[in-house]
């Protein structure tokens, strides 16, 4: 009963094809790998000369030999080369489509491959520009040894001072005041020679820096 139900076919499955004939299964990669040598030898100077030497001497022999020896004579017009020659020609164009189709192929992999692998070396740089600039921004930040010795040298002129009396304390305050005045000064200057543009002297950056005023007189 139920080997007499029809058996439907599975839609989680290609269907097989139907066919009563049988067809030829072969490599297309070794049939490919093939056609690429044929068309490779066919693209050489070696066989031109072979072929060259094959036409050559079949037409010598054909034309030269006794009748009785002739087996594609004048009289039929070389009928038979004519034929080999064309068979051979219509093989070779679908072999060098074939050949130059898998190079192309082949040319487009690499394409890929090199595109990905430039993507990466661009994501590279871009990564290490952005740590370039974060470290140069941290450097900026970080005290020098010349900044460290100058706090040090104050520090300990000042301790000298406090234990002195009288007018050396007033004077050390006044001098102290005076050179800490003076680095401020010199951090501002520095400050705008690196936020000037590059080629301007101060006079120029302090020319920039004024407003606009206009012309003045009498029109």
């Amino acid at each position: 009963m139920a080997n007499s139900k029809v058996r439907r076919p599975r839609l989680d499955q290609p269907v097989q094809p139907r066919s009563g004939l049988p067809r030829p299964h072969y490599d297309p990669e070794a049939f490919g790998r093939l056609s690429e040598q044929i068309a490779r030898f066919l693209g050489t100077s070696r066989f031109l000369v072979y072929l060259t030497v094959f036409a050559v001497v079949w037409l010598a022999w054909n034309s030269l030999a006794p009748v009785n020896l002739q087996f594609d004579g004048i009289a039929q017009n070389f009928t038979l080369l004519t034929l080999i020659l064309s068979l051979q020609a219509s093989y070779a164009a679908p072999l060098i489509l074939l050949a130059q189709n898998r190079q192309a192929d082949r040319d487009r992999v690499a394409l890929e491959e090199d595109r990905g692998q430039n993507q990466r070396l661009q994501a590279d740089v871009e990564y290490l520009t952005r740590e370039l600039a974060s470290l140069r921004l941290s450097l900026g930040e970080v005290a020098t040894r010349d900044f460290l010795r100058d706090q040090l040298r104050d520090l300990t002129e000042e301790v000298i001072a406090r234990t002195s009396e009288g007018a050396g304390a007033m004077l050390y305050d006044q001098q102290a005041r005076l050179k800490r005045e003076e680095r401020e000064r010199r951090a501002e200057r520095k400050k705008r020679r690196a936020a000037q543009p590059e080629g301007l002297t101060d006079g120029q950056s302090a020319k920039l820096s004024e407003p606009f005023s206009g012309e003045t007189g009498s029109s």
